[in-house]
């Protein structure tokens, strides 16, 4: 089981893995650093070896290997191939050849959360997609989950010794065992994905060029990350000036190294996470290690609560209080539906069931501030013991 799982995502993402699993393995834990977004094999060449999807040992206590979406694609296909045979038949179609098999739209955010759950190792550290990718990556164990509750739920599994009389009386046919096999082994997989991706230990950790970072677009995706329940633990300031640029006798220079430090101040400012900065000229992945994270352990995640506060003795109010850091007004989409509140930031959507007290209540309002959406629920008279 990982114990810790730091995904690496942004500009410059395959290096600074590269450092960030180097650190872990000299603090003596075995780790795995995963190329799951290297298409021009980057990695390949800082580490010196041909990488393939089984692990390589590079350095005492640690191992690299990349995501193969190709052979992903045929696995995942061969496990689901004999489920599938009966749909299959019913049609008259013929399954295909392995040698046939071409990998789908899709295929790189499966195979990246197939290869988490199946990662073998104390610190697993991912080269990751850019953030918007990685979000829905992460974002598709939990939306297929549900679809999957949706389309096929489980209590229509324990009606399986009434489908004759079912079918009888409804003259509906009733789904056959097979549907309900490869259900269960999606369930199942699915369930292993979310639990690596919801583990106390898995975070994101943003690299960002220190010259042309964006504060909006860091605003944006900081706000999809905690939507998606997702800990940002560090901010990574890629390519900075040296230090001494400031004080640089070219006037040019000294004002462009002026210019940098005010942008990570301003990066420092809006965001609640240690910002790590590695300068230039880009040193080895030791010394690039040695920059970012020093001898310490490195940044760790904080915990993520959305506690809801009771105020029914001063306001009758229950609170459910959402932090969503970097989170605009401007963007929010607040819809209740059912026991389920459906919020969207911008691009970004989650459907959220609700705690159980709040089923009984209606929306009475909502506002945002300081990073944390404030959605104000009022007891239901219908619905509310008395």
């Amino acid at each position: 089981m990982v114990a810790r799982t730091i995904l690496v995502s942004g500009d410059g993402s395959a290096l600074v893995a590269a450092a960030t699993a180097l650190h872990a393995a000299r603090q003596g834990r075995r780790t795995l650093l995963l190329a799951a977004d290297d298409p021009h094999r980057t990695l390949d060449a800082v580490l010196g070896t041909r990488l393939t999807e089984h692990p390589t040992p590079y350095a005492e206590h640690l191992s690299a290997a990349r995501v193969d979406e190709q052979a992903a694609f045929r696995t995942a296909l061969g496990e689901l191939g004999p489920r599938l045979r009966p749909a299959l038949d019913l049609l008259g179609a013929a399954p295909l050849d392995p040698e046939e098999l071409t990998a789908l739209p899709g295929t790189r955010q499966l195979a990246l959360l197939r290869a988490l759950r199946a990662a073998d190792a104390e610190v697993l550290v991912v080269a990751a997609p850019p953030p918007a990718e990685l979000l829905a990556a992460l974002a598709l164990p939990e939306q297929l989950d549900r679809y999957l509750a949706r389309l096929l739920p489980e209590q229509r599994q324990a009606a399986r010794a009434l489908r004759p009389l079912l079918a009888a009386v409804a003259g509906v046919p009733m789904p056959a065992d097979w549907l309900f096999e490869a259900r269960g082994w999606a369930a199942k997989a699915l369930a292993e994905a979310r639990a690596v991706i919801e583990a106390p230990g898995t975070s994101v950790r943003l690299v960002l060029d220190a010259e042309t970072h964006s504060a909006d677009e860091l605003r944006r995706i900081h706000a999809g990350l905690a939507l998606a329940g997702h800990r940002l633990d560090a901010l990574i300031a890629h390519r900075a000036l040296p230090v001494g640029a400031a004080g640089s006798a070219d006037p040019w220079l000294a004002a462009l190294a002026e210019r940098q430090q005010e942008r990570l101040a301003e990066l420092a400012g809006s965001v609640r996470v240690p910002v790590l900065v590695c300068r230039q000229p880009e040193a080895t992945l030791e010394g690039m290690a040695a920059q970012l994270y020093g001898d310490g352990p490195g940044p760790s995640p904080e915990p993520l609560t959305w506690p809801v506060e009771d105020r029914l003795a001063e306001d009758g109010l229950l609170v459910w209080q959402l932090a969503l850091p970097g989170a605009d007004r401007a963007d929010l989409e607040l819809v209740r539906r059912g026991d389920e509140l459906v919020v969207g930031i911008g691009a970004y959507r989650r459907t959220l069931p609700l705690p159980a007290a709040l089923r009984r209540c209606t929306v009475a309002g909502a506002g945002l501030a300081d990073g944390v959406l404030s959605v104000r629920f009022a007891p239901d008279p219908a619905l509310w013991p008395r």
